[in-house]
C-alpha cells in the first residue's frame, strides 16, 4: 500500500490538490512523532490561516482507521500514525508475493523517455570521466523501466571530427594493420597521442584532408573510419557488460549529417539566422545569454547544429515524453541555449527536454587528458577494485567458493555505487579503499548484509511463513516502515533524475536491518515471533536486492 497516497486522498484541504498534499508528506525526523508527517506551512498562504490552525482542523476532521491508527498536531505538522499490525502484515505480504516486482509501478505506461548516456567518442579511450554518465544513466534507464516506461538508451557516439582526419594521418604515417587490430583501442590511441606529440604544420593540413575525404565519402577514408569504430564498439561494450548498461540506439553525431539541413532551413525560414563575422548565429541576447553557433564561417556544423537536428529526429521517432540528456555540468549553457533555439522555433515539446548534469569524476591523483595520453582507462579501475575486493574476501573467508565470481560481483558493483552514492551534481574523487569498505556508506556494506540476510534464511532451514496479526517490536517496527517506503524512493529517485536516493535507501535499510539483526534473536525465536522476523529477514534481503538492482549491481549468496 502507498501509504502517502492513502493519507493525501482521505485529507481534504481547500484549493490544493492530492498530488501536492502527497509531494509534501514526509518522513518525521524522530519516528515517536509518527510514521508520516505533513508540514501545513505551505497551506498558510491559500488558506489565510497559521500552520498550527490548519494543522489543528485537519486533525479535527480526519477519522481514524484500520490503517491509520492516530493522528496529532505538533507545531503546524500533522504527524500520522500507521497500525503497526496492519503495516507490517500489508507491507511483507507485498514483498514476498511481489519478488523482484517490488516497487515497481506502471505509472509511465505509454509514455516514452529517451535517455542520452554515455556518449562515448570513438577512436578515444573510455575512462574514468564516462563513468557518471554512463551509471547514472543507466540507473535511470532502469528506473524508469521500472516504473513501466518505454525507455530509448541512446549512446550519442563522437564519431564527427577533425580528430578522425588526424587519426587516419597517423596511421598511414605509423600504424600496421595487424598490430592495430590486435591492440584494438589501445593502438588507436597510441596513434592518437602521437599524432599530437609530433604533429607538424604538414601533419595538420593533410589530416584536415582526411577529414574532408570521410564527409565527400571517399571509399579508402571511410572503410578506415568504419574500423576504428567497430574496434571502439567491440572494446566499449564489454566494458558496457561488466557494468549492466543498455543501449537501444548507438546513432551518433554522423547519423545526423543529412538531417541538419532542414534545420538549418527551418531557422532561416523564421528569421532566427543572423550572421555574424561570417558565422551564422541565433542571437540569444535578450535571454541573458551569448549568441547559439549554427554554422562557422567556412560553413562547417556545430554541436549545437548537430543536437538540434537528433532533438527533432528523436521527436519524430520516439515522440517522447521527456528527453533527457545526461552530460557534465561544464555543458550547462549549450543545453541552455540548445533548449532556448528549440522553443524559439516554436517546438512545444522543448519544455520536455532535460539537462541531467553531473560533477566530474577523479582518481585522488588527479584528472585526465586523452590528448596527452595521461588517462585513467575504465578498465583498469573496475580490474583493480576486483582485485583489490578479492584480497579482502580472501582474507575474510578463505574457504568461500566461487571467490573470483564474487570479487567481480563486488569490484564492479564498488566502482557504480562509488558514483552514484552522492548527489549527482557533485564533483567525486575516487578513493578505493572508501568504495570497497565493509562498513560505512557503500555497495558493499549492502551486499554484505544481503549475504548475511540469506545466511539467516539458509539456516533456519524452513520456510517463512507469514502471521496475520503480530504485533512488531521498535527494531522490527523500523525495519517495516522503511521497507513500506521503498516505492516512494523509486518514484522520487525518477521524479529527481537522482539515483543517488536509491543507493542512500539501500545503505539506510541495510543499516536498519544490521541493528534487527543484532538486538532479535532469529533463528532461535519461537513461534510467530520466529515466523515473523524469518519473513522480515526474507522482505529485507528483496528490497535491498531490489535497490541495488536498479543502480546495476548484483548480489553474492555469500560472503
Amino acid at each position: 500500500m502507498d501509504y502517502k497516497q492513502y493519507i493525501a486522498e482521505r485529507l481534504n484541504v481547500a484549493d490544493v490538490s492530492a498530488e501536492e498534499i502527497y509531494t509534501a508528506i514526509a518522513l518525521p525526523p524522530n519516528s515517536e512523532m509518527g510514521d508520516y508527517a505533513l508540514p501545513c506551512f505551505k497551506f498558510a498562504k491559500v488558506l489565510r490561516k497559521s500552520p498550527v490552525a490548519i494543522a489543528e482542523d485537519l486533525k479535527n476532521s480526519f477519522v481514524c482507521d484500520g490503517v491509520i491508527s492516530e493522528v496529532s498536531a505538533v507545531n503546524g505538522y500533522l504527524n500520522f500514525k500507521i497500525n503497526k499490525i496492519g503495516l507490517a502484515a500489508a507491507t511483507l505480504k507485498n514483498v514476498l508475493s511481489a519478488g523482484e516486482n517490488y516497487g515497481s509501478a506502471q505509472i509511465g505506461k505509454g509514455k516514452t523517455i529517451c535517455i542520452d548516456y554515455s556518449s562515448v567518442n570513438v577512436a578515444k579511450p573510455f575512462h574514468i570521466g564516462h563513468l557518471s554518465t554512463t551509471v547514472i544513466g543507466g540507473a535511470l534507464y532502469k528506473l524508469f523501466k521500472y516504473l513501466g516506461y518505454n525507455v530509448v538508451g541512446i549512446n550519442h557516439l563522437g564519431d564527427y571530427g577533425t580528430q578522425f582526419g588526424k587519426l587516419i594521418c597517423a596511421y598511414k604515417k605509423w600504424g600496421d594493420k595487424d598490430e592495430v587490430q590486435k591492440g584494438g583501442i589501445h593502438a588507436i590511441n597510441d596513434l592518437y597521442v602521437r599524432f599530437n606529440n609530433e604533429a607538424t604544420a604538414e601533419m595538420e593540413s593533410e589530416a584536415r584532408e582526411y577529414f574532408r575525404l570521410i564527409e565527400s565519402g571517399d571509399k579508402e577514408a571511410n572503410e578506415l573510419f568504419e574500423w576504428f569504430k567497430s574496434l571502439t564498439l567491440e572494446y566499449v561494450k564489454t566494458i558496457y557488460e561488466k557494468l549492466n548498461i543498455t543501449f537501444d540506439s548507438y546513432a551518433g553525431e554522423r547519423f545526423y549529417t543529412d538531417k541538419m539541413q532542414p534545420v538549418i532551413d527551418e531557422l532561416k525560414a523564421k528569421n532566427l539566422l543572423k550572421e555574424s563575422e561570417g558565422a551564422q548565429i541565433v542571437d540569444l541576447d535578450e535571454y541573458g545569454m551569448p549568441p547559439c553557433l549554427i554554422l562557422r564561417s567556412d560553413g562547417a556544423s556545430l554541436y549545437a547544429t548537430r543536437d538540434l537536428a537528433a532533438a527533432v529526429y528523436r521527436k519524430n521517432t520516439y515522440d517522447f515524453y521527456k528527453c533527457l540528456y545526461v552530460v557534465a555540468y561544464q555543458q550547462n549553457l549549450h543545453f541552455k541555449q540548445f533548449f532556448k533555439v528549440l522553443e524559439l522555433m516554436g517546438k512545444d515539446w522543448a519544455k520536455d527536454m532535460v539537462h541531467v548534469a553531473y560533477g566530474m569524476v577523479s582518481l585522488e591523483d588527479g584528472a585526465m587528458s586523452t590528448r596527452k595520453g595521461k588517462v585513467v582507462w575504465l578498465e583498469d579501475v573496475i580490474a583493480r577494485c576486483e582485485e583489490k575486493a578479492y584480497a579482502i574476501i580472501d582474507e575474510k573467508n578463505k574457504d568461500l567458493e566461487n571467490k573470483r565470481e564474487i570479487a567481480t560481483t563486488v569490484g564492479v558493483g564498488a566502482v557504480i555505487f562509488g558514483a552514484l552514492y552522492n548527489n549527482k551534481i557533485k564533483d567525486i574523487t575516487f578513493s578505493y579503499d572508501k568504495v570497497l569498505s565493509f562498513e560505512g556508506e557503500t555497495s558493499v556494506y549492502v551486499q554484505y548484509t544481503c549475504a548475511r540476510a540469506n545466511s539467516v534464511l539458509l539456516k533456519s532451514g524452513v520456510k517463512e511463513t507469514l502471521p496475520e496479526n503480530y504485533l512488531p517490536n521498535a527494531q522490527e517496527s523500523e525495519v517495516v516502515k522503511l521497507i513500506a517506503t521503498f516505492p516512494d524512493a523509486v518514484k522520487e529517485a525518477a521524479e529527481k533524475y537522482e539515483p543517488s536516493v536509491v543507493a542512500r535507501y539501500a545503505v539506510d535499510l541495510a543499516q536498519k536491518f544490521n541493528k534487527f539483526y543484532i538486538d532479535c534473536k532469529i533463528i532461535t525465536a519461537e513461534g510467530e515471533t520466529k515466523d515473523f522476523r524469518l519473513a522480515l529477514t526474507r522482505a529485507a534481503l528483496q528490497t535491498m536486492k531490489n535497490a541495488l538492482s536498479l543502480l546495476g549491481i548484483g548480489i553474492p549468496e555469500k560472503m
